[in-house]
This record gives C-alpha cells, sequence and structure tokens, in this order.
C-alpha cells in the first residue's frame, strides 16, 4: 500500500501473535512452511518498536496480540503480551490464554489480566488441547467472559498441525456453546474449511457470533464468507492473519488486489467494518488517531 493511502480508516489484525511462534510451537512448523512464511520473523523474537515498525509498514492501525498455552506450559506468557500492551496501550492489545485443566485458576488470571492489564478477551485454540468447546472445561471460562462483557476467540476448521481436526467444528461445538451461553461473544477465527458453510450458517443463527478472516490470504478466502460479509453478515466478519504465519503487508496488499472493487470481492461499503470496524466495536478497543499515525510514516 503507497504511504499516502496508509491509515484512510482503521485496519484492525483480531488475530496475532508474537513473532517467535514458528519455533516455539513445533506443531506449526508444516503451516508455516506452506504459507511461506518468513522466518526473520515467524522464529525470531522482536521488541514491540519492531512490531509496530511491520504495522505501519502495512497500515494496520491496531492488533490483538495473544498468549498461547498448552497442557502443562504456558508458551508465550500473559506476563510476556503485557510488555507489548503496557509500550504501545492505544495500539496493542492483549488476548489472554489460561490452563485450561486449572478452571479456578484460568478464571483468576483471565480477571487479573483483563482488569489490571487492559486485556480485551479471551483465547483458547482447542487442537492444543484436543477439547471442544462445548467440553466443561471451558465453562467457568464462558461464565466469567459474560461477566466481564468479553469475547471468546477460538479457532474452527481443519488443524494445519498433525493434530485431530475435529474439535475445530463449528457445527455441533461452536453451535452449541452458544445455545448454552447466548450472552457469550464468540469469534471463530480461520473462517472454518472445509467447513465454511458451517461457519457461516452458525454466525448466521447466532446473535453474538462472529468470524475471523485469519490464517487465510485474502486471495483465498471462501466464497460463502465472502457472500455472508457482503449481506447479512456484514457487521459479523473481521479481518485476521494469525501473525506471524501471513505477514500484514502482504495479507493488506492483497486485500486491496483481490477483494476491494472487484466483481467477486467485498462490496464498497463492508470493507470498512470489516477491515476494522466491526473489530473495534466488539472488542470494544479505542480509537486510535489515524491522522497522528499517518504523520509519523
Amino acid at each position: 500500500m503507497p504511504t499516502h493511502l496508509k491509515f484512510q480508516y482503521p485496519i484492525v489484525d483480531v488475530w496475532a501473535n508474537l513473532p517467535g511462534l514458528g519455533t516455539a510451537i513445533p506443531e506449526v512448523a508444516r503451516l508455516f512452511a506452506y504459507s511461506h512464511a518468513d522466518p526473520a520473523i515467524a522464529d525470531q523474537k522482536r521488541s514491540p518498536e519492531e512490531i509496530i515498525a511491520l504495522m505501519d509498514e502495512a497500515g494496520v492501525s491496531q492488533i490483538c496480540l495473544s498468549a498461547w498455552s498448552r497442557p502443562g506450559k504456558m508458551i508465550f506468557s500473559n506476563a510476556e503480551v503485557a510488555k507489548y500492551t503496557r509500550a504501545y496501550p492505544e495500539r496493542i492489545f492483549g488476548l489472554a490464554a489460561v490452563d485450561l485443566h486449572d478452571p479456578v485458576g484460568a478464571v483468576k488470571e483471565l480477571e487479573h489480566y483483563i482488569k489490571a492489564e487492559g486485556f480485551v478477551g479471551l483465547r483458547v485454540v482447542p487442537w492444543l488441547w484436543n477439547l471442544p468447546p462445548s467440553d466443561a472445561h471451558y465453562w467457568p471460562l464462558f461464565v466469567k467472559c459474560i461477566e466481564l462483557d468479553i469475547p471468546f476467540l477460538t479457532q474452527v476448521g481443519h488443524t494445519a498441525p498433525a493434530c485431530p481436526s475435529e474439535v475445530g467444528r463449528p457445527i455441533p461445538y461452536i453451535d452449541t456453546v452458544a445455545l448454552k451461553f447466548p450472552e457469550l461473544k464468540i469469534i471463530m477465527g480461520h473462517i472454518g474449511y472445509p467447513w465454511a458453510a458451517e461457519t457461516v450458517g452458525v454466525a448466521w443463527k447466532h446473535k453474538n457470533v462472529y468470524i475471523d478472516t485469519s490464517a487465510w490470504s485474502p486471495k483465498y478466502y471462501a466464497p460463502e464468507l465472502i457472500t455472508f460479509a457482503n449481506t447479512t453478515g456484514k457487521d459479523k466478519v473481521m479481518f485476521g492473519t494469525n501473525f506471524p504465519q501471513l505477514g500484514w503487508k502482504a495479507c493488506v496488499d492483497n486485500v486491496e488486489a483481490h477483494l476491494v472493487k472487484q466483481k467477486d470481492g467485498l462490496r464498497e461499503h463492508v470493507v470498512e467494518g470489516f477491515m476494522g470496524g466491526n473489530a473495534i466495536r466488539v472488542l470494544k478497543l479505542p480509537s486510535v488517531n489515524l491522522g497522528q499515525l499517518r504523520s509519523n510514516l
């Protein structure tokens, strides 16, 4: 994107990770290789300043940056993510990760990072736990999310890592959770392929269920998703990347090349909501001074 076109409207990545993820989770190595992820970013940690520089290069105004937890281990701790959110509190927002096997401790940790550190949501990747979101281990966290008025973000669709994909089915798992906890805001990440139609169907059905496009280049968004984003789902679909699997600049450039003012792309009136407006509303992010961001380039 040319410099003079950057920061014309908010662009929010709702599903971003710390650089270094490629080496921290061995199971994602194949995904990163298939995606041609840049090893210099995917496999090496970067400072908050370096993250902001990459965002500015792409014209990304804000990101939601997640901690990672798996059985027996915090891969990237909430405390580590908080170093980034404290450095840039108007542009980087934390998504908490917790130990599902310790429900009481998980609820306490979630509440702490929401109230004390300003995190904006909870994220759990079911394949790391081999537990679908309908499992009872999640339920205390769902009650706390409703109490704190924050969303639950989770992965749907098959797993690129060599782990069972069943836990990523939108139907029955997300559908079941939304029926049992209708006040819970749920953001389904990764579109849900090969069950993209299920993802769309669940988001259409439930008032508080949303979709983000992380882990998929805009060149390859499912047609069902684009149709939904252009019609009844115009307020329900959000931009995401799964950075550093996919780079911010490449994703934003591909939105411009393949989805904006294209025959089979996004309608003009839904682009700004998809790229940032829906995320700002659902995650209750503060407004960012786009004029100041432009002047800093």
